[in-house]
């Protein structure tokens, strides 16, 4: 069983979150507006302003970044570039996917705020402001440990619908399954990529930091389906991919079961006695006068209840409702699906 917090202070919290990516609504919550460091899922911010810069045409794919001394210092992952070496958007945002290199997500992040590392931390701020990330704040373009820098999982799934949302031509980037790069190929550390079970993951970032475990951000689609889970504290990639893996199996289920019982309750046929009592009130309020329809309106649908008690009392089936199958649409904090 996994969507439990661990006890103790040097034991990551496991939260864990399953939304329709359609309408954002909530299909699986666990400690979803718990505080944690977000790792190198932080990374998925300084692409969503790169995505805004390339749309806005202030920024090319083709445009090359120099590497600072500072970039070049960060610790790993990186790429291994030297000062003063350059790489282009393109590819930076690939070695940032795959990679997650740390050195050319601050040499990236430089190069967008116009060499001010402070600057962009703002800029990442204020998209988070933007977004309604209410329970997030950015301290580095990488994602790299401080205890100040924090997110929850509710937040973090608002950032990846925003990349699918609005730069749906870029978020392609993130099924990327490999780059090569100066005769070296790096592979995704997102092992979920690919079709399983007719579930396709094709994005988008994972991350992994001492303080809050093995984390992920995942987006996959069924049909005509698409769902995004975001998991906090994998004691391991497995176990965190894993559970990612059943919790998608089951919020796919949990829709489509809500799409069959919707359909089933729209398309049962009015009884024939109520339909008999509807036409006869159409005739009843065409004859009479404005001052009789407040009165006759009332006896109509006393009339209504009282044959509607009488054949559900005959009847042996019992008629799905749609109120009460989708009622769980919405945000239901420490909701559980059971895996079978």
């Amino acid at each position: 069983m996994f969507g439990h917090s661990y006890g103790g202070d040097s034991v990551p919290l496991s939260a864990a979150l399953i939304v329709n990516a359609r309408t954002g609504g909530i299909l699986y919550s666990n400690n979803i507006d718990a505080k944690t460091q977000p790792a190198s899922i932080a990374k998925m911010m300084t692409l969503l302003i790169a995505f805004q810069q390339l749309k806005q045409k202030i920024i090319r794919l083709d445009s090359m970044i120099k590497i600072s001394a500072n970039a070049a210092s960060q610790a790993p992952c990186r790429l291994g570039l030297k000062c003063g070496d350059s790489i282009s958007v393109h590819d930076a945002i690939l070695a940032m996917v795959t990679k997650s290199a740390n050195d050319v997500s601050v040499a990236l992040a430089e190069h967008l705020a116009g060499g001010s590392l402070p600057r962009f931390v703002d800029m990442m701020n204020t998209e988070a402001k933007r977004l309604r990330m209410t329970s997030t704040r950015f301290l580095n373009p990488s994602g790299w440990k401080d205890p100040q820098q924090l997110t929850t999982a509710r937040d973090i799934a608002k950032l990846s619908r925003a990349l699918l949302v609005e730069y749906p031509s870029y978020y392609r980037f993130f099924s990327t399954k490999s780059f090569a790069f100066k005769k070296h190929i790096y592979k995704n550390h997102n092992t979920l990529l690919g079709a399983k079970d007719g579930i396709v993951v094709d994005g988008i970032k994972t991350g992994f930091i001492n303080a809050s475990g093995y984390n992920t951000a995942v987006s996959a689609k069924k049909g005509r389906d698409r769902l995004i889970a975001v998991f906090f504290g994998g004691k391991s990639a497995r176990q965190r991919d894993q559970a990612v893996a059943l919790l998608l199996k089951a919020g796919f289920e949990k829709l489509s079961a809500r799409r069959k019982a919707i359909l089933i309750a729209k398309c049962t046929p009015k009884s024939s006695a109520t339909h008999n009592l509807l036409q006869a009130h159409g005739k009843l309020m065409a004859a009479k006068t404005t001052k009789d329809h407040a009165t006759d309106r009332r006896r109509f649908f006393e009339d209504i209840a009282r044959r509607k008690n009488i054949l559900q009392s005959k009847s042996a089936s019992t008629k799905i409702h749609a109120k009460a199958i989708i009622s769980d649409q919405h945000d239901v904090k420490s909701q559980r699906i059971s895996e079978k």
